[in-house]
């Protein structure tokens, strides 16, 4: 399973939250590598240089062998926030997917 960060023009791709949303997101979808080719992660920052509450965005989408791709978006006050929040909506939504698939 490959795991890429894409930020936004507006994040600075400090290297400490590059590895820090790689751990979130293999901690949570890690059990399912064998199935995910790939996962993408998108963060931005939708105020920009302006402050706001939930401004932060992570959307996370994983390539599912022979399935559409699963995609989900988590809006937070920080980077962090966001990226942990979209990766416990991933993993709820892969359990969900492959879970359906296993019982068939």
């Amino acid at each position: 399973m490959q795991i890429h960060f894409n930020p936004g023009n507006d994040v600075e791709g400090r290297e400490s939250l590059v590895q820090r949303a790689e751990e979130i997101v293999s901690d949570a979808v890690g059990r399912f590598s064998e199935q995910i080719t790939r996962v993408e992660i998108y963060v931005s920052d939708e105020n920009g240089a302006k402050k706001g509450v939930d401004d932060k965005r992570c959307t996370l989408e994983a390539r599912v062998t022979g399935h559409q791709p699963v995609a989900v978006t988590h809006h937070a006050s920080t980077f962090r926030e966001a990226i942990g929040g979209a990766a416990h909506k991933l993993q709820r939504s892969l359990d969900h997917t492959l879970g359906r698939l296993d019982r068939t």
